[in-house]
């Protein structure tokens, strides 16, 4: 099942996917103000039942989509998840070593856009660069997970443009600054139930700007995968339901290209991958 935030008639709410219209499943069951809400819920185990013998609200291509999860309280990023991008950034001159744990980082709710919605190039910086990754959703919290039960504690999957203002990244050895610049990184255009994608799948990832293909690669390549990642951050801090962890990019970045290549003004970026969907985002410059 595909589960979306929206906007209907103006309103904030959350529904499903079925065909090719939008069940509000927020006006259906308004004790869940959010997605968020819903899927921390035992609610949850019956989604696939609460959606029938509700008809669509809203055509599928009527909706104005929201980041799948609007304001998680963290949204934990990969750094250098697989091994190309590792390899790419070293050929690029950069000296990084693997870690022996997941390097990671935060970014904030602010810097999310939605499917459809504009990624911002801030006036600062002609370095936008896009970075497709797997975005995956908490549904049970919890501190301290094994990675035996990590994936019970996904509720789904998503796409994700971990978008990188590559100057600002690099301004100092932490990277977050070139990472939270608002509107920089598409989520969207749904979540895909964990159901109905098997632990470990190795999901074809692929990135296009401009309808070119700048990124091809699958899953399988993370150096730590999503049970690693889930256990890692949980021992730092309590995960709580809506939690993103983006999984990391492969190789196919703009700034490791001789010469360097960067979203600008007018672009469509679009991350696609396979069993969950395509994210699209024009690219504008900030105003």
């Amino acid at each position: 099942m595909k589960l979306l935030s929206f906007l209907n008639q103006g309103r904030e709410t959350w529904g499903a996917v079925v065909g090719d219209g939008v069940v509000d499943l927020g006006k259906v069951f308004p004790q869940y103000a959010t997605l968020a809400d819903y899927i921390g819920s035992s609610a949850y185990l019956n989604a696939a039942q609460d959606v029938v013998g509700h008809t669509a609200d809203i055509k599928l291509s009527d909706v104005v989509y929201l980041p799948v999860i609007p304001r998680p309280e963290k949204i934990i990023c990969a750094v250098r998840n697989y091994m190309d991008h590792h390899q790419e950034v070293l050929a690029a001159g950069m000296h990084r070593e693997l870690s022996e744990e997941p390097p990671i980082f935060l970014r904030v709710w602010r810097s999310q856009c939605a499917h459809n919605q504009p990624i911002v190039r801030p006036r600062v910086s002609e370095s936008l660069d896009w970075e497709g990754e797997l975005a995956v959703i908490i549904g049970k919290g919890g501190r301290d997970i094994p990675e035996s039960e990590a994936f019970e504690h996904v509720a789904g999957y998503s796409c994700y443009n971990d978008g990188s203002v590559r100057e600002w990244q690099f301004h100092a050895k932490q990277i977050a600054s070139g990472k939270n610049f608002e509107s920089t990184g598409g989520f969207g255009p749904w979540m895909v139930t964990a159901d109905e994608i098997a632990p470990n799948r190795q999901l074809k990832l692929e990135v296009r700007l401009n309808g070119e293909v700048v990124q091809s690669s699958h899953t399988g390549h993370m150096i730590f995968g999503i049970a690693k990642m889930i256990s890692y951050a949980s021992t730092i801090f309590t995960l709580t339901p809506g939690d993103v962890i983006a999984t990391g990019t492969p190789a196919g970045v703009g700034w490791s290209r001789k010469p360097p290549r960067f979203m600008k003004h007018g672009d469509v970026c679009e991350v696609e991958i396979e069993a969950v969907g395509t994210l699209s985002n024009p690219i504008v410059d900030q105003t």
